[in-house]
């Protein structure tokens, strides 16, 4: 009876405890509050840097980059004008995956000119696009824009007068928008219902849980062509690789800033209507599953300095940014010892726009860095445009592709999946590959390390002598995060140095048998002298979570949700992680005055692969681990509301991949019908083949099995 009566206790603790952590507060989303903290040092700031840059991109499935194709350009077309060209131009970002756009040239170059990457935002066949007479009278009327003619296309007005000042730029369609025409613009840009005939465990579509499980997503899509754009350009002879800008307006800030936070060659940007601590983005395009993750669009901007970058505000989320965001952008900049290399244009008395007003700041602010010597400030002159069937690249010498094909979205797809498990099987063959591709990937994907898991302390609820062993019951807080882990501790009187952190689907209560025992397997642990550690989970309150909580967005995007939220299953490893960490380095805990000599850990049932991934990201702080698969893959999963979701759980070669990481460490695996040659080659790799023990006996025998183990 007593056994049961703790059982009772034990669940109480768990409803009454949980209450405060924070975890349980409402969801981050777009719209929420994203500032941006400087270091206290550069030191401390490169590395965070390097964090953030490798954040983008794992979420962009851009980790490992994507094998380099041929671009195979094709640039006709060519039209000559008053002191430069205007070509027509398509290549392929990977195999059969075109992008389409129009290059400018200054005509008579001599020697190496600069080059500028114009993106375009969420405008309607927006580099074709001409303006309506009523609306351009209405932009004259309000100081936006100056001519009757060249105002009635703002992008060829940006890209002309670029030219003419001895640039050449390069401005390419976004998905779904003019010539661009293999993704059609309502799935890119309108995605709002899962497709059940694209969620598939093979041959998945966008959007879908398998896409997202795999990092495969349409923000990726475009930051690998701006890339392989990027690339495209500087492949032009005369183009001056120390002098390349990108810039680019709303959806196309975004691109702006997330190129010149991953691509160095990017030697100045300008994004404009983005940079802001308020909204980050409203558009598909424009979000992606682990992107934004405790971090936001004024620290993307950040990544860039300390090259040259400008920006502005207008009448929209970025109308705060001079006070919320700007100030902390000059202060790193000033460390850096360029204070006046970034720059603010401000304009909120004009709506979201790149108007004629913000174009000119863009051309003086190149003009000053690239040393063009025009006088400043650079303004636009008139010009006729061009009509839009004079910019398109489709013609009957250069046919179209099939628009909008869903064999060619789940083949485009199929391609960068073996592309990426030829380059991680790789990888993962040797221990310097897994230590530096797939580790940084996963703490990426579960957002956390061992080394910033957080200080955390010890809250005693209760304590009772059973004899052989003390159980104490309380809660560890992590007081860094703001968690909290509700736990018990079942302590031999002759404590031999070992821990053993017990993980299984029904909370700390595992440690117990249906009829309030101790569970035989623990008590074998408990009566070798092993303190055995039960714990709750995040949301193992004695219920299994059927679905976890997605953000209030009628749109069925996992990125809206887990784009700014860590999954479910990311903060159950945080708890394993803060449980570790606490045995590591507590001053005091239900036990002090012992040596502690190793950790372990033993994951059951659903909560096996918890335990697998939080192991293999604490590293060499957890001594050994049991674990139980049942056959578990992230690949499997096909409802990014399931609590095993995990975006990016199956890119790294899916839960095997994850396992690996322990190599050379100890590890007792069940539930594996084969051994998966990802965790044989890491162990082989590391000459420790006989550290992996397959378990493959009855089921009903694997705890006992593993506790012998664990003791040896």
């Amino acid at each position: 009876m007593k056994h049961l009566i703790a059982l009772v206790v034990l669940l109480c603790v768990t409803v009454t405890s949980s209450a405060e952590d924070v975890r349980h507060q409402p969801l981050k989303d777009l719209n929420g509050y994203f500032p941006f903290h400087p270091p206290a040092s550069l030191k401390q700031w490169e590395a965070r840097r390097e964090y953030v840059r490798r954040q983008i991109l794992v979420a962009t499935g851009l980790w490992p980059m994507p094998t380099k194709t041929p671009l195979n350009p094709v640039v006709h077309g060519k039209i000559q004008h008053d002191g430069y060209t205007v070509e027509k131009v398509y290549f392929e970002s990977a195999p059969g995956f075109f992008v389409t756009g129009n290059l400018y040239r200054p005509t008579n170059i001599q020697g190496k000119v600069p080059g500028v990457m114009l993106a375009h935002g969420h405008h309607k066949d927006a580099r074709l696009d001409i303006t309506s007479d009523s609306k351009l009278r209405s932009l004259i009327a309000d100081g936006a824009e100056r001519f009757e003619r060249a105002g009635r296309s703002t992008y060829q007005s940006q890209c002309r007068q670029l030219a003419l000042m001895g640039c050449v730029v390069w401005q390419w369609d976004m998905l779904g928008d003019s010539d661009s025409i293999q993704l059609s613009r309502e799935l890119v840009h309108g995605f709002a219902k899962q497709r059940p005939e694209m969620n598939k465990t093979k041959h998945w579509g966008l959007f879908s849980p398998q896409a997202e499980t795999h990092c495969q997503n349409v923000m990726g899509l475009q930051t690998l062509n701006a890339v392989r754009g990027l690339d495209f350009l500087l492949s032009l002879p005369e183009v001056d690789p120390q002098r390349v800008a990108v810039t680019g307006a709303s959806g196309g800030g975004t691109q702006t800033m997330i190129l010149a936070a991953i691509d160095d060659r990017i030697k100045l940007s300008f994004p404009v209507v983005m940079v802001s601590t308020a909204m980050q983005g409203g558009c598909t395009c424009e979000n992606a599953s682990l992107l934004r993750v405790n971090t936001g669009n004024v620290e993307f901007a950040a990544l860039a300095a300390p090259r040259p970058q400008g920006m502005n505000t207008a009448d929209d989320w970025t109308k705060e940014l001079a006070t919320k965001g700007f100030p902390e952008l000059q202060q790193l900049y000033a460390a850096y010892g360029k204070p006046n290399d970034v720059f603010l244009k401000r304009g909120e008395h004009f709506p979201h726009n790149y108007n004629a007003v913000t174009r000119s700041a863009f051309y003086t602010f190149l003009n000053k860095h690239f040393k063009l010597g025009f006088q400043a400030p650079v303004i636009e002159h008139d010009f006729e445009p061009l009509p839009p069937e004079q910019l398109t690249v489709w013609d009957d010498q250069h046919p179209a592709p099939k628009a909008a094909d869903p064999d060619f979205e789940r083949n485009l797809l199929a391609w960068f999946t073996k592309d990426s498990e030829q380059q991680l099987s790789a990888a993962a063959a040797t221990a310097e590959g897994l230590k530096n591709v797939v580790l940084p990937a996963a703490e990426v994907i579960i957002g956390r390390t061992y080394a910033n898991a957080g200080d955390v302390t010890w809250e005693l609820d209760d304590k009772q002598d059973r004899g052989d062993y003390v159980q104490h019951t309380g809660t560890l807080l992590n007081t860094t995060h703001g968690e909290e882990v509700n736990v018990v501790w079942l302590c031999p009187k002759q404590p031999s140095g070992r821990v053993v952190i017990w993980i299984d689907d029904s909370g700390k209560t595992a440690v117990y048998s249906e009829d309030g025992r101790v569970n035989p397997a623990v008590q074998k642990l408990v009566q070798a002298g092993a303190t055995v550690l039960g714990a709750d989970l995040f949301l193992q309150n004695g219920e299994a979570a059927k679905q976890t909580r997605v953000v209030e967005n009628p749109r069925e995007f996992a990125g809206y949700t887990f784009g700014y939220n860590h999954a479910l299953f990311a903060q159950r490893t945080h708890d394993v992680l803060s449980i570790v960490r606490f045995l590591r380095h507590a001053n005091s805990d239900p036990f002090p005055n012992r040596e502690l000599k190793n950790v372990a850990i033993a994951g059951w049932h659903r909560s096996g692969p918890i335990a697998a991934v939080a192991g293999g990201i604490a590293g060499d702080v957890v001594d050994r681990i049991a674990i139980d698969t049942r056959g578990f893959r992230f690949g499997q999963v096909l409802d990014y509301r399931d609590p095993m979701f995990l975006p990016g759980g199956a890119k790294y070669l899916d839960l095997p991949g994850l396992i690996a990481l322990h190599a050379p460490r100890p590890l007792w695996l069940a539930g594996e019908s084969q051994t998966p040659a990802t965790i044989t080659t890491a162990y082989h790799a590391a000459s420790e083949a006989n550290a992996l023990v397959t378990f493959t006996g009855e089921a009903a025998q694997q705890q006992a099995a593993a506790s012998e183990w664990l003791l040896k």
